[in-house]
């Protein structure tokens, strides 16, 4: 198929240099999504139908066969060898069951050792005889050892993942999910089908991952390549909200400050801050053309402004608005004296330098970024706008200490980007993707998922995360609280409870804080028994570093990749101590080598990533690094759930309580 389009030519079938260059870019996007991946093989599972699929089952239509596999593949004739695992026929492929075969016969499984077929598993799903039994080579795929970046899993989704992944564009989907349950490789292969179902729609409006951190974005970009997708961008919240040379990033707020900050409250007082710009104008306007001229009072130009500010349109929009307005007031004058003029001279008086003076001083145009530098800056500009809002504790906090004189000059924090980047939507309309996935939600503030949410107006969003691995002051409290600041509220709420990854024994130790950082929350019930796999164990206090690098040595004699987490204050200090024992390390987002497998992993960067094997160095001091104990024990939590086959946690100080 590739050497197919490879051998195309073009040059008497395109009109002119310009649609030459345009073709030539499809090519070569159609030659990159068609390249060959390493150890990935074409197909990994068949479906044989009892009869044809849309034919009568009245009919005796003979059965037909199908391969499966993670795109579609057809032979020199055009005819299809492999369907795209997003086709409906592949449905039943994850599916069907012994209680509901989907007129399936045989469902077999393919199994691959380093890209090479070496096994196969057959289930008989319309045989009553045969009893149901758990797949070996699903298990096989699901334990296999991670090394490099995240992985697809388009051969082991499971009936409820398959769910959330093929529902539709139109609304709306938050995936509560625990650890290991697969939530993020759900959203991407939701990506993946819409994009598939969808693809003339989304590539007009566009599609955007959300993750949260570099490391992460990182650990997941292979994904959508493997299944053929390349055209889907990936972001943090801050690079949406980055207003590059205009605001830079260069301080950062104290938690009190930057949960005010967060609060959707902060909307309104945007909003009052933005209108208040607008002055009702008291003079009347004069606008002369020619040897007339045409006057419109004081009373009726304010009654223009009224109804624009009652239409609560964006304050640009407005802006741009009012000469319009205005000129079709004179319009209608000259109409009345027996004129007629038109729609270019509507234009000419919109642009008169007496409209435009008016329009000026009654609707200015405001710059975000100036207006929050005022809000941060004046006490009586902010009191102004925050009153009944804040009170005068959360007033101080949003205060800098010493102003700055410009926009370029301040320190702006994360926060305070997302507060411009919600001025610039009351002044000017964000443009809106077709879809969005959001991961990792449950640590965003109101405000950040207002930010998100403008993203996606017209549009639809998948939301993935899991309330009890919030780690932020600001932490989701509650799915449907946080649609309703998405601007989502309709969006169906789905639960994955069952874990692929995590070993039961490591789930069950860390489940035991749930009810200390998210009552009420269900735990995950793992799928693997793995015996052995959990290991804690209490060292003396001068021993502690040295018991963690020969943990470390001890890990990497198992196949597959070893994460070493540990508080951020304690990272220097073991990394010193790994390299003077000789092992060597990356840092998260760097990827895995057979011949480098171990990642020095700060406790605030381990969130959405995983390894074979965790070492995990004093769970005390992970939870003392927060600035309060539910994040620090939410923080643990995480960390706590990183591993896939094994973890070994080391500590000195006396466990956390809820540990115990």
């Amino acid at each position: 198929m590739r050497e197919d389009v490879e051998s195309l030519d073009i040059r008497d079938v395109t009109a002119n240099w310009v649609n030459a260059i345009v073709l030539q870019a499809q090519i070569d996007d159609r030659i990159k999504a068609l390249a060959d991946l390493a150890h990935t093989p074409l197909f990994f599972g068949r479906l044989n139908y009892l009869h044809a699929p849309g034919a009568s089952l009245a009919e005796g239509a003979e059965g037909e066969q199908f391969y499966i596999g993670r795109r579609h593949v057809h032979d020199a004739g055009g005819d299809p060898m492999v369907i795209d695992w997003r086709a409906p026929v592949s449905q039943p492929f994850y599916r069907a069951s012994k209680k509901d075969p989907q007129d399936i016969g045989l469902r077999r499984r393919f199994g691959y050792t380093g890209g090479e077929l070496t096994a196969y598993e057959d289930e008989h799903l319309s045989d009553p005889a045969e009893a149901s039994a758990v797949s070996k080579l699903l298990q096989q795929e699901i334990e296999r050892p991670r090394v490099g970046p995240m992985r697809d899993i388009v051969a082991t989704i499971q009936p409820e993942q398959d769910e959330i992944v093929r529902s539709g564009l139109g609304g709306s989907v938050c995936v509560q999910g625990g650890p290991g349950t697969g939530k993020t490789a759900v959203g991407l292969h939701r990506v993946a089908y819409l994009l598939y179902a969808h693809r003339d729609r989304l590539a007009r409006t566009g599609t955007l991952v959300i993750g949260p951190n570099r490391s992460f974005l990182h650990y997941i970009e292979q994904v959508l390549p493997a299944l053929g997708e390349l055209e889907v961008k990936q972001a943090t919240v801050d690079d949406l909200v980055a207003r590059p040379g205009v605001a830079e990033v260069r301080a950062v707020d104290g938690a009190a400050t930057a949960v005010v900050k967060g609060d959707a409250r902060m909307a309104e007082v945007l909003r009052r801050a933005v209108r208040s710009h607008v002055t009702p104008p008291t003079e009347p306007l004069m606008v002369v053309r020619g040897s007339r001229r045409w006057r419109v009072p004081a009373y009726e130009l304010a009654e223009i402004v009224e109804e624009l500010q009652n239409r609560d349109i964006r304050y640009g929009a407005a802006h741009d608005a009012l000469p319009q307005r205005i000129a079709h007031t004179v319009l209608v004058r000259m109409e009345q004296a027996g004129e007629a003029p038109d729609d270019r001279v509507q234009d000419a008086v919109a642009r008169n330098p007496a409209v435009k003076a008016v329009v000026k001083q009654t609707w200015p145009p405001v710059d975000p970024a100036k207006l929050v530098l005022r809000l941060l800056s004046e006490p009586e500009f902010l009191a102004e706008h925050a009153a009944g809002i804040l009170d005068e504790e959360e007033q101080r906090l949003l205060l800098w200490p010493k102003p700055f004189r410009s926009v370029k000059s301040a320190k702006w924090s994360p926060a305070d980007l997302v507060l411009i980047d919600e001025a610039s939507d009351l002044v000017e309309r964000t443009h809106s993707l077709g879809h969005v996935v959001l991961d990792e939600a449950q640590d965003l503030s109101p405000m950040q998922y207002r930010a998100v949410g403008r993203r996606c107006t017209t549009g639809s969003a998948t939301v993935l995360g899991d309330l009890a691995q919030g780690t932020t002051p600001w932490a989701t409290r509650s799915w449907a609280e946080a649609l309703g600041h998405l601007g989502k509220p309709e969006a169906v709420l789905e639960e994955l409870t069952a874990g692929f990854r995590v070993p039961r024994e490591v789930i069950a130790y860390a489940s035991r804080l749930l009810p200390r950082i998210s009552p009420g929350l269900a735990p995950v019930s793992s799928v693997r028994e793995t015996p052995g796999s959990l290991d804690v164990r209490e060292v003396e206090a001068g021993e502690l570093t040295g018991a963690v690098v020969a943990a470390c040595r001890a890990a990497l004699v198992h196949e597959g990749s070893i994460g070493l987490i540990a508080a951020d204050a304690r990272i220097e200090e073991l990394g010193g101590a790994l390299v003077a024992d000789g092992l060597p390390y990356l840092a998260p987002g760097e990827e895995t080598t057979a011949e480098s497998r171990l990642t020095l992993v700060p406790a605030s960067l381990a969130k959405g990533l995983e390894y074979d094997y965790v070492v995990l160095d004093e769970p005390g001091a992970i939870v003392a690094g927060e600035p309060d104990e539910r994040t620090g024990l939410r923080r643990l939590y995480v960390c706590l759930t990183r591993a896939v086959s094994g973890l070994t946690a080391l500590h000195a100080e006396a466990l956390p309580g809820a540990l115990v």
